[in-house]
């Protein structure tokens, strides 16, 4: 695939986060998303509107080919955003621009919180890859509803994009208390989301992650599902769960009608770089809280969906997000078992146009395998055909 003309991503940021120094990795992301909240807000005035469709025209790609129905919801390309980056949803109403055909928000608590103490988020340049310990600071469910509501999205299931809402406890609510703690997110904000995630596997708050245990999890769902207009509830699974316990996950998704899974959050798991040093604290990896994404995640979040294909069957849709960087990785998530992906760490680094790449990318592979749609590669476990791209 020929370059993208539009790039001025890596034009102001690409040396930005071309080194683990400078500029304050969360600083930079917040600069980001106050730019995006504004567009959101202005995007129907005209100099915005005119700048967003021009940007929409270089980064979406259209092919009917993509278009799923999943779970009562349209998606028109398989490349999501991954919850973490618009964490109060201040952007909702304008990631369909940057090409995505849904974005997750949040992680979204009850109550508000600041989050764990900084530093929290550190690029590892080298290895394309974050750690974080950002600990679900968000405005609150109350206050993210309200940006919600002010952004005028239009009505469930008529968006350009599907968009799902992220839910987390809040920290200082006990774990027998969390079935509530999650069910007060869901009544305030069920009526903004197209599906809801249950996000049990994040290891920056304490204890969030006994969670995942079968009996906890299943009264968890039953509470959700129980609260009034209800959307699709998906669970997001860390990757650091054992074989046996992912098959455990895959049976209640099962039992309970879970709409999908997503496989994976951030991971405790160092991979083999425990000694490499982090210069903004002075400290090793091994010796440093937090939750590593982006390439190195790669190989495990890829085992863990074969894991869940194994265990959960073809029906039960799958979600694959972790070191997902190129089409050829996409693609081989998909051929795995996912019938969408999503993207965090790998959109950082490379920039909006990672999108469209993708997107085209699978476009070749469904012509060199002769697919019909990208429902027929879904678990096809057909290999990358590489070529010119």
């Amino acid at each position: 695939m020929a370059k993208q003309q539009l790039d001025p991503w890596q034009r102001f940021f690409g040396p930005l986060l071309a080194a683990d120094e400078g500029a304050d990795a969360e600083w930079l992301s917040g600069l980001t998303l106050k730019a995006l909240a504004q567009a959101s807000r202005w995007r129907q005035l005209a100099p915005m509107a005119a700048a967003l469709g021009a940007m929409e025209r270089s980064l979406q790609l259209h092919d009917p080919r993509f278009e799923q129905n999943l779970f009562g919801c349209c998606f028109k390309n398989p490349v999501g955003l991954a919850a973490g980056f618009d964490k109060n949803a201040e952007a909702a109403g304008i990631w369909h621009h940057f090409g995505f055909g849904f974005a997750e928000l949040g992680t979204v608590t009850a109550l508000a919180q600041a989050g764990n103490p900084k530093p929290r988020l550190f690029r590892l340049a080298k290895e394309q890859a974050a750690l974080n310990r950002m600990g679900f600071n968000n405005q609150g469910a109350a206050a993210v509803a309200k940006l919600l509501e002010r952004q005028q999205l239009g009505a469930v299931g008529q968006r350009p994009a599907v968009l799902g809402l992220n839910l987390g406890k809040s920290k200082l609510v006990p774990l027998e208390r969390a079935a509530h703690d999650y069910a007060d997110s869901l009544a305030l904000l069920a009526p903004f989301a197209d599906y809801v995630v249950i996000n049990v596997s994040s290891p920056n708050t304490p204890g969030l992650r006994q969670l995942q245990e079968e009996n906890l999890l299943r009264q968890l769902v039953e509470q959700l599902r129980r609260q009034p207009a209800c959307p699709p509830l998906l669970v997001k699974i860390a990757p650091d769960l054992t074989d046996e316990a992912i098959a455990a996950v895959a049976r209640l998704a099962y039992d309970e009608g879970l709409a999908a899974l997503i496989a994976t959050n951030t991971s405790l798991d160092r991979f083999g770089l425990g000694e490499r040093l982090l210069p903004q604290t002075g400290r090793t990896l091994a010796e440093e809280a937090g939750g590593l994404s982006g390439a190195p995640l790669r190989k495990r979040a890829l085992e863990v969906l074969r894991c869940l294909r194994a265990n959960a069957g073809p029906q039960l849709p799958l979600i694959g997000v972790g070191g997902i960087d190129s089409a050829e990785t996409a693609w081989e998530r998909i051929a795995a078992g996912a019938s969408l992906v999503q993207l965090y760490t790998g959109w950082i680094y490379r920039g909006p146009e990672l999108v469209p790449w993708i997107l085209a990318g699978l476009q070749q592979q469904l012509d060199r395998h002769g697919l019909a749609s990208i429902q027929a590669a879904v678990g096809c476990e057909l290999p990358w055909l590489a070529g010119e791209c």
